[in-house]
């Protein structure tokens, strides 16, 4: 494996933050805005930038708040949903940009899915990346997370500020860790609820030795040297503070509506065992424009483990559709 080249980022004033942006493509392009999740950065779409503004796109992959270079504020209530969809508005007004199409994965898939409800007027199209749109639930999340895996489940655990150093000092081991290969997809429905225990697992992990072989893991060394150095530089807690604001963005879109008129494009992967494309069965319900796909034999890193297969599936719907 190898990386593809980032363009160079620059600092954007978005209102209450300075954003890291990468951005490429032609400036008259169609806008596409790409989100990343925990715990990556603007590099985890290396590939998509590259072939979207290859196909005349114009690609804006900002390190979101609390990620990367981008402004890291310490107080939990600064990644407050509405703050982080300032930041998205902010951003897009600073590039003189009124509408643009979002893609998010992971954490950037949910705040994605939840701007695309909260300030719908700003985005040409929706697209999720393995995170699926889903309905307001009838409990606070992290009891459902609670239910899943106890009190060892990375989400409630990540809640206790303490978490914020659990990876210190052992960030290159972490990334090893983390970027694992997927389980097998015949196996998703029969792990134990210890599988979310990702703490406790990353401490096994260490105790086994570590990675033994460039085969168990599915991000290029290079890329995972990349993410060991800007996080042993940043440190862990801008990313938790995501997680903690679970219940209180749950509390937030209660009451909003979730259906979305816009065109949208969900692209599952088969073995993410944390959001499984059967998690997609409540967007035809809530996605008036919908297209599906799912990526066989892949797991939760999807930029890095079908790069090609993603790539071909946004160019395409983003020719047809704009």
């Amino acid at each position: 494996m190898s990386h593809p080249p980032m363009p160079p980022a620059r600092h954007i004033n978005v209102g209450e933050v300075t954003l890291s942006v990468h951005e490429a493509g032609p400036e008259d392009g169609l806008p596409v805005l790409l989100l990343h999740g925990w715990p990556e950065l603007a590099l985890s779409w290396a590939a998509q930038i590259a072939a979207l503004a290859n196909a005349g796109y114009r690609v804006i992959a900002p390190d979101n708040r609390g990620f990367g270079a981008s402004d890291a504020p310490h107080e939990t209530s600064a990644y407050h949903v509405d703050r982080l969809t300032g930041d998205i508005a902010g951003l897009l007004d600073a590039l003189g940009i009124e509408k643009a199409v979002i893609a998010g994965h992971d954490w950037g898939g949910i705040l994605m899915w939840h701007a695309a409800c909260l300030i719908p007027e700003r985005f040409l199209g929706a697209v999720g990346v393995n995170t699926p749109h889903l309905p307001r639930g009838s409990k606070p999340p992290t009891e459902v997370f609670r239910e899943m895996g106890g009190e060892e489940h990375y989400i409630v655990r990540f809640q206790d500020e303490a978490a914020d150093g659990i990876f210190k000092g052992r960030e290159a081991d972490f990334f090893d860790f983390v970027f694992g290969a997927s389980f097998p997809s015949a196996d998703i429905e029969k792990l134990p609820p210890s599988v979310t225990h990702l703490p406790k697992r990353f401490e096994r992990f260490i105790e086994r030795g570590g990675l033994k072989s460039e085969d168990d893991v599915v991000v290029p060394d290079d890329a995972r040297a990349e993410f060991a150095r800007v996080y042993a530089k940043t440190g862990f807690r801008g990313g938790l503070n995501w997680y903690r604001n679970f219940d209180t963005n749950w509390e937030r879109m209660g009451g909003v509506d979730h259906r979305l008129a816009m065109p949208c494009l969900m692209i599952s992967a088969e073995c993410d065992y944390m959001l499984p494309p059967k998690l997609t069965a409540w967007m035809p319900a809530l996605c008036k424009d919908l297209e599906m796909h799912v990526i066989p034999g892949i797991g939760h890193w999807t930029q890095y483990e079908a790069p090609d297969e993603l790539n071909a599936y946004l160019i395409d719907w983003l020719r047809r559709r704009f």
